[in-house]
Protein backbone atom coordinates (compact mmCIF):
# COMPACT_ATOMS: atom_id res chain seq x y z
CA UNK A 1 0.00 0.00 0.00
CA UNK A 2 1.48 3.22 -1.08
CA UNK A 3 0.75 6.57 1.54
CA UNK A 4 1.46 9.90 0.53
CA UNK A 5 1.12 13.33 2.16
CA UNK A 6 -1.98 14.96 0.93
CA UNK A 7 -2.27 18.94 0.85
CA UNK A 8 -2.36 20.56 4.13
CA UNK A 9 -5.10 19.38 6.25
CA UNK A 10 -6.55 17.17 4.51
CA UNK A 11 -5.17 13.83 5.14
CA UNK A 12 -1.97 10.97 4.01
CA UNK A 13 -3.17 9.63 0.19
CA UNK A 14 -3.66 6.19 0.16
CA UNK A 15 -3.91 4.19 -3.20
CA UNK A 16 -4.90 7.20 -4.94
CA UNK A 17 -7.88 7.64 -2.35
CA UNK A 18 -7.38 10.79 0.32
CA UNK A 19 -7.97 9.81 3.59
CA UNK A 20 -10.06 11.38 6.51
CA UNK A 21 -7.43 13.13 9.27
CA UNK A 22 -8.74 13.23 12.89
CA UNK A 23 -9.10 16.69 12.65
CA UNK A 24 -11.58 16.77 10.17
CA UNK A 25 -13.35 13.92 11.93
CA UNK A 26 -13.45 15.97 15.26
CA UNK A 27 -14.90 19.05 13.24
CA UNK A 28 -17.38 17.45 11.90
CA UNK A 29 -18.07 15.28 15.30
CA UNK A 30 -18.48 18.75 16.79
CA UNK A 31 -20.82 19.90 14.08
CA UNK A 32 -23.16 17.06 14.30
CA UNK A 33 -23.46 17.33 18.16
CA UNK A 34 -24.49 21.22 17.86
CA UNK A 35 -25.14 21.64 14.35
CA UNK A 36 -23.90 25.09 14.43
CA UNK A 37 -20.73 25.69 13.33
CA UNK A 38 -20.27 28.72 15.53
CA UNK A 39 -20.50 26.62 18.72
CA UNK A 40 -19.18 23.62 17.24
CA UNK A 41 -15.53 25.75 16.67
CA UNK A 42 -15.91 26.91 20.36
CA UNK A 43 -15.97 23.20 21.93
CA UNK A 44 -12.95 21.81 19.74
CA UNK A 45 -10.99 25.51 19.90
CA UNK A 46 -10.88 25.84 16.02
CA UNK A 47 -11.93 29.21 14.15
CA UNK A 48 -15.18 29.36 12.13
CA UNK A 49 -13.38 29.33 8.85
CA UNK A 50 -11.25 26.61 9.81
CA UNK A 51 -13.69 24.19 10.76
CA UNK A 52 -16.11 24.90 7.75
CA UNK A 53 -12.64 23.87 5.81
CA UNK A 54 -12.05 20.74 7.61
CA UNK A 55 -16.02 19.66 7.26
CA UNK A 56 -15.65 19.97 3.33
CA UNK A 57 -12.31 18.96 3.34
CA UNK A 58 -13.79 15.00 4.70
CA UNK A 59 -16.97 15.51 2.74
CA UNK A 60 -14.59 15.64 -0.36
CA UNK A 61 -12.34 12.62 0.94
CA UNK A 62 -15.21 10.83 1.68
CA UNK A 63 -17.35 11.67 -1.44
CA UNK A 64 -20.79 11.98 -0.07
CA UNK A 65 -22.31 15.40 1.51
CA UNK A 66 -22.81 15.58 5.01
CA UNK A 67 -24.41 18.82 5.66
CA UNK A 68 -27.31 20.50 4.52
CA UNK A 69 -26.53 24.17 5.08
CA UNK A 70 -29.10 27.20 5.13
CA UNK A 71 -28.65 30.60 6.15
CA UNK A 72 -30.25 29.84 9.20
CA UNK A 73 -29.66 26.48 10.30
CA UNK A 74 -27.45 23.07 9.97
CA UNK A 75 -28.74 20.28 9.09
CA UNK A 76 -27.35 16.20 8.81
CA UNK A 77 -27.97 14.78 5.35
CA UNK A 78 -28.80 10.99 5.14
CA UNK A 79 -24.95 10.28 4.65
CA UNK A 80 -24.19 13.15 7.90
CA UNK A 81 -26.62 10.83 9.88
CA UNK A 82 -25.08 7.26 9.40
CA UNK A 83 -21.39 8.74 9.10
CA UNK A 84 -21.12 10.84 12.51
CA UNK A 85 -21.82 7.49 14.49
CA UNK A 86 -18.75 5.72 12.72
CA UNK A 87 -16.76 9.24 13.40
CA UNK A 88 -17.43 9.53 17.06
CA UNK A 89 -16.53 5.66 17.04
CA UNK A 90 -13.16 6.14 15.54
CA UNK A 91 -12.77 9.26 17.58
CA UNK A 92 -13.51 6.95 20.61
CA UNK A 93 -11.01 4.20 19.27
CA UNK A 94 -8.43 7.02 18.94
CA UNK A 95 -9.26 7.64 22.44
CA UNK A 96 -8.45 4.60 23.85
CA UNK A 97 -5.20 4.03 22.08
CA UNK A 98 -3.73 7.33 23.92
CA UNK A 99 -5.35 6.16 27.16
CA UNK A 100 -3.17 2.39 26.72
CA UNK A 101 -0.19 4.11 25.43
CA UNK A 102 -0.35 6.54 28.41
CA UNK A 103 -0.95 3.05 30.67
CA UNK A 104 2.10 1.37 28.64
CA UNK A 105 4.00 4.38 29.92
CA UNK A 106 3.19 4.49 33.68
CA UNK A 107 5.40 1.55 35.37
CA UNK A 108 3.83 -1.38 36.99
CA UNK A 109 0.35 -1.01 35.44
CA UNK A 110 -1.34 -3.41 32.97
CA UNK A 111 -0.51 -7.12 32.51
CA UNK A 112 2.65 -8.67 33.86
CA UNK A 113 2.49 -12.29 32.48
CA UNK A 114 4.76 -14.28 35.97
CA UNK A 115 6.00 -17.84 35.30
CA UNK A 116 7.02 -19.51 38.29
CA UNK A 117 8.28 -23.02 38.61
CA UNK A 118 6.49 -25.41 40.67
CA UNK A 119 8.81 -26.04 43.34
CA UNK A 120 8.78 -22.28 44.45
CA UNK A 121 4.99 -21.51 43.56
CA UNK A 122 3.25 -22.81 46.34
CA UNK A 123 5.86 -21.36 49.20
CA UNK A 124 6.14 -17.84 47.26
CA UNK A 125 3.39 -16.72 45.65
CA UNK A 126 1.41 -15.48 48.91
CA UNK A 127 4.37 -13.31 49.11
CA UNK A 128 4.78 -12.16 45.98
CA UNK A 129 0.65 -11.72 45.52
CA UNK A 130 0.61 -9.76 48.73
CA UNK A 131 3.38 -7.75 47.50
CA UNK A 132 1.43 -6.62 44.05
CA UNK A 133 -1.69 -6.03 45.90
CA UNK A 134 -0.43 -3.63 48.63
CA UNK A 135 2.39 -2.35 46.32
CA UNK A 136 0.87 -2.11 42.78
CA UNK A 137 -2.63 -2.39 42.59
CA UNK A 138 -2.66 -1.23 39.29
CA UNK A 139 -0.58 -4.39 38.29
CA UNK A 140 -2.61 -7.25 36.40
CA UNK A 141 -0.43 -10.26 37.43
CA UNK A 142 -1.21 -13.03 35.29
CA UNK A 143 0.88 -16.28 36.72
CA UNK A 144 1.81 -19.53 34.84
CA UNK A 145 2.97 -22.51 36.90
CA UNK A 146 5.45 -24.43 34.50
CA UNK A 147 8.72 -26.21 34.61
CA UNK A 148 11.86 -24.30 33.68
CA UNK A 149 12.16 -25.44 30.11
CA UNK A 150 9.03 -24.37 29.05
CA UNK A 151 9.51 -21.13 30.99
CA UNK A 152 12.24 -20.58 28.96
CA UNK A 153 10.83 -21.15 25.76
CA UNK A 154 7.57 -18.58 26.88
CA UNK A 155 9.68 -16.21 27.80
CA UNK A 156 11.86 -16.19 24.68
CA UNK A 157 8.58 -16.25 22.22
CA UNK A 158 7.03 -13.28 24.23
CA UNK A 159 4.68 -15.48 25.91
CA UNK A 160 6.01 -14.40 29.44
CA UNK A 161 7.04 -11.06 30.53
CA UNK A 162 9.02 -12.32 33.96
CA UNK A 163 10.24 -15.61 35.30
CA UNK A 164 10.88 -16.85 38.90
CA UNK A 165 12.78 -19.89 39.04
CA UNK A 166 16.08 -21.61 39.76
CA UNK A 167 19.87 -20.26 38.79
CA UNK A 168 22.11 -19.83 37.15
CA UNK A 169 20.31 -20.77 33.72
CA UNK A 170 22.89 -20.56 30.77
CA UNK A 171 20.42 -19.26 28.52
CA UNK A 172 21.10 -16.92 25.73
CA UNK A 173 19.45 -13.68 25.81
CA UNK A 174 17.94 -14.00 29.63
CA UNK A 175 19.26 -11.40 32.35
CA UNK A 176 18.79 -12.97 35.61
CA UNK A 177 18.14 -10.73 38.64
CA UNK A 178 19.18 -12.82 41.57
CA UNK A 179 16.83 -12.67 45.05
CA UNK A 180 17.84 -15.29 47.82
CA UNK A 181 19.78 -18.19 48.13
CA UNK A 182 18.51 -21.16 50.57
CA UNK A 183 19.33 -24.17 51.97
CA UNK A 184 18.01 -27.97 51.40
CA UNK A 185 17.44 -30.09 54.08
CA UNK A 186 17.15 -34.07 54.58
CA UNK A 187 13.54 -35.55 54.89
CA UNK A 188 13.02 -38.54 56.57
CA UNK A 189 10.77 -41.20 58.15
CA UNK A 190 10.38 -40.30 61.99
CA UNK A 191 12.38 -43.23 62.90
CA UNK A 192 14.95 -42.74 60.55
CA UNK A 193 18.68 -42.33 62.15
CA UNK A 194 19.11 -39.09 60.70
CA UNK A 195 15.47 -37.49 61.61
CA UNK A 196 16.05 -34.52 63.79
CA UNK A 197 20.35 -34.81 63.62
CA UNK A 198 22.29 -31.34 63.13
CA UNK A 199 25.15 -31.39 61.19
CA UNK A 200 24.76 -33.87 58.66
CA UNK A 201 27.66 -34.45 55.94
CA UNK A 202 26.85 -34.09 52.36
CA UNK A 203 28.59 -38.03 52.48
CA UNK A 204 25.71 -39.33 54.07
CA UNK A 205 23.49 -39.12 50.30
CA UNK A 206 26.42 -41.40 48.90
CA UNK A 207 24.33 -44.52 50.77
CA UNK A 208 20.67 -42.98 51.11
CA UNK A 209 17.30 -44.23 49.50
CA UNK A 210 17.23 -40.76 47.75
CA UNK A 211 13.37 -40.01 46.18
CA UNK A 212 13.17 -37.49 43.80
CA UNK A 213 10.94 -35.88 41.28
CA UNK A 214 10.07 -36.59 37.91
CA UNK A 215 12.14 -36.07 34.71
CA UNK A 216 12.25 -31.98 33.73
CA UNK A 217 11.95 -30.68 37.31
CA UNK A 218 15.01 -28.48 37.95
CA UNK A 219 15.11 -29.77 41.48
CA UNK A 220 15.88 -33.08 40.45
CA UNK A 221 18.71 -31.84 38.51
CA UNK A 222 19.97 -29.86 41.72
CA UNK A 223 19.23 -33.19 43.56
CA UNK A 224 21.71 -35.71 41.38
CA UNK A 225 23.77 -32.24 41.11
CA UNK A 226 24.45 -32.68 45.18
CA UNK A 227 24.65 -36.19 45.42
CA UNK A 228 27.06 -36.19 42.67
CA UNK A 229 29.47 -33.69 44.62
CA UNK A 230 29.08 -35.84 47.51
CA UNK A 231 30.41 -38.87 45.85
CA UNK A 232 27.06 -40.33 45.04
CA UNK A 233 27.74 -43.48 41.90
CA UNK A 234 25.52 -42.47 38.86
CA UNK A 235 22.75 -44.46 38.54
CA UNK A 236 22.00 -44.43 42.32
CA UNK A 237 18.77 -42.80 42.15
CA UNK A 238 15.50 -44.40 43.21
CA UNK A 239 13.67 -46.02 41.04
CA UNK A 240 9.95 -44.02 42.89
CA UNK A 241 9.43 -40.45 41.75
CA UNK A 242 7.02 -38.37 42.22
CA UNK A 243 5.70 -35.05 39.68
CA UNK A 244 5.27 -32.45 42.65
CA UNK A 245 6.86 -31.43 46.47
CA UNK A 246 3.74 -32.82 48.41
CA UNK A 247 3.73 -36.36 46.61
CA UNK A 248 7.33 -36.92 47.32
CA UNK A 249 7.37 -35.71 51.28
CA UNK A 250 4.38 -38.61 51.66
CA UNK A 251 6.37 -41.04 49.84
CA UNK A 252 8.67 -40.60 52.34
CA UNK A 253 6.22 -40.54 55.27
CA UNK A 254 5.09 -43.88 53.52
CA UNK A 255 8.73 -45.27 54.49
CA UNK A 256 10.16 -45.78 50.69
CA UNK A 257 13.13 -42.88 51.44
CA UNK A 258 14.66 -39.95 52.06
CA UNK A 259 14.08 -36.46 50.24
CA UNK A 260 15.77 -33.66 49.79
CA UNK A 261 13.29 -30.27 50.40
CA UNK A 262 14.31 -26.12 50.00
CA UNK A 263 13.86 -24.66 52.79
CA UNK A 264 10.47 -22.65 52.09
CA UNK A 265 8.74 -25.66 51.12
CA UNK A 266 9.75 -27.08 54.92
CA UNK A 267 6.98 -25.62 56.96
CA UNK A 268 4.31 -26.38 54.13
CA UNK A 269 5.15 -29.96 53.35
CA UNK A 270 6.92 -31.10 56.35
CA UNK A 271 3.79 -29.75 58.66
CA UNK A 272 1.45 -32.20 56.46
CA UNK A 273 2.46 -35.66 58.58
CA UNK A 274 3.75 -36.25 62.22
CA UNK A 275 5.76 -39.08 60.32
CA UNK A 276 8.02 -37.20 59.35
CA UNK A 277 11.52 -35.59 60.33
CA UNK A 278 14.14 -33.03 59.21
CA UNK A 279 17.80 -33.13 59.25
CA UNK A 280 20.25 -30.03 58.94
CA UNK A 281 23.15 -30.15 56.99
CA UNK A 282 26.46 -28.89 58.22
CA UNK A 283 28.05 -25.96 56.73
CA UNK A 284 28.02 -25.12 53.85
CA UNK A 285 24.84 -26.63 53.31
CA UNK A 286 23.64 -27.63 49.49
CA UNK A 287 21.45 -24.62 48.64
CA UNK A 288 19.94 -23.11 45.40
CA UNK A 289 19.84 -19.58 44.07
CA UNK A 290 16.39 -18.15 43.25
CA UNK A 291 16.13 -15.36 40.55
CA UNK A 292 14.03 -13.58 38.30
CA UNK A 293 14.99 -13.60 34.63
CA UNK A 294 13.71 -11.21 31.54
CA UNK A 295 14.75 -10.78 28.09
CA UNK A 296 18.09 -8.97 28.24
CA UNK A 297 17.29 -5.71 26.50
CA UNK A 298 13.69 -5.88 27.47
CA UNK A 299 11.94 -2.64 27.40
CA UNK A 300 10.47 -3.15 31.28
CA UNK A 301 13.88 -3.51 32.60
CA UNK A 302 13.96 -0.82 34.95
CA UNK A 303 10.43 -1.66 36.05
CA UNK A 304 11.34 -5.44 36.61
CA UNK A 305 14.55 -4.86 38.41
CA UNK A 306 12.31 -2.27 40.67
CA UNK A 307 10.07 -5.26 41.27
CA UNK A 308 13.13 -7.53 42.30
CA UNK A 309 14.32 -5.15 45.21
CA UNK A 310 10.83 -4.55 46.35
CA UNK A 311 10.92 -8.49 46.27
CA UNK A 312 13.85 -9.36 48.03
CA UNK A 313 12.89 -7.08 50.87
CA UNK A 314 9.39 -8.57 51.00
CA UNK A 315 11.67 -11.63 50.91
CA UNK A 316 13.61 -11.06 54.07
CA UNK A 317 10.92 -12.72 56.91
CA UNK A 318 11.42 -16.64 54.98
CA UNK A 319 14.22 -18.72 56.29
CA UNK A 320 16.59 -17.53 53.33
CA UNK A 321 19.12 -15.78 52.28
CA UNK A 322 18.76 -12.53 50.20
CA UNK A 323 21.08 -12.07 47.35
CA UNK A 324 22.63 -8.33 47.09
CA UNK A 325 22.32 -7.35 43.38
CA UNK A 326 26.15 -7.46 41.21
CA UNK A 327 26.14 -3.93 40.20
CA UNK A 328 28.72 -5.10 37.35
CA UNK A 329 27.29 -8.32 36.59
CA UNK A 330 25.56 -8.47 33.27
CA UNK A 331 23.44 -10.77 31.37
CA UNK A 332 23.51 -14.48 32.38
CA UNK A 333 24.45 -15.32 28.74
CA UNK A 334 25.77 -18.79 27.93
CA UNK A 335 27.00 -19.06 31.14
CA UNK A 336 27.40 -23.22 32.16
CA UNK A 337 24.97 -23.86 35.07
CA UNK A 338 26.49 -24.68 38.49
CA UNK A 339 25.02 -27.44 41.00
CA UNK A 340 22.53 -24.49 41.62
CA UNK A 341 20.67 -25.13 38.13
Amino acid sequence: MVATRGAAGRGPVRNGVRQPSLAQLRAFTAVAEHLHFRDAAAEIGMSQPALSGAVAALEEALGVQLLERTTRKVLLSPAGSRLAARARTVLEAVGDLMEEADAVRAPFTGVLRFGVIPTVAPYLLPTVLRLVHDRYPELDLQVHEEQTASLLDGLARGRLDLLMLAVPLGAPGVTELPLFDEDFVLVTPRDHKLGGRAGIPRSALRELDLLLLDEGHCMRDQALDICREAGREEGGGATTSAAGLSTLVQLVAGGLGVTLLPRTALKVEAGRSWQLATGWFADPAPSRRIALAMRTGAARQEEFESFAGALREALRSLPVRIAEPDPGAGPASGAEPGPGA
